[in-house]
């Protein structure tokens, strides 16, 4: 699903993003420049953010096979 339309940023991508760095949501926004247009994207892409890093380091599972299982 699309989080960012001005950006074409997916749910997906932000996945991808948080297993590939260990960076905070200030430098993930600034990479995949969310929030950076109209700003609606901003809320969700953290809640995305926060739900894939507790995956995992809950699971230790691969979070692309989480990803893309859905």
């Amino acid at each position: 699903m699309y989080v960012c339309i001005c950006q074409q940023v997916t749910d997906h991508d932000i996945r991808e993003y948080c297993e590939s760095n260990n960076a905070s949501l200030s430098q993930m926004r600034k990479d995949l420049g969310l929030g950076s247009d109209c700003g609606r994207c901003a809320k969700l892409a953290r809640q995305i953010m926060h739900e894939t890093m507790d995956q995992m380091m809950s699971t230790g599972v691969d979070i692309k096979s989480i990803a893309y299982a859905a």
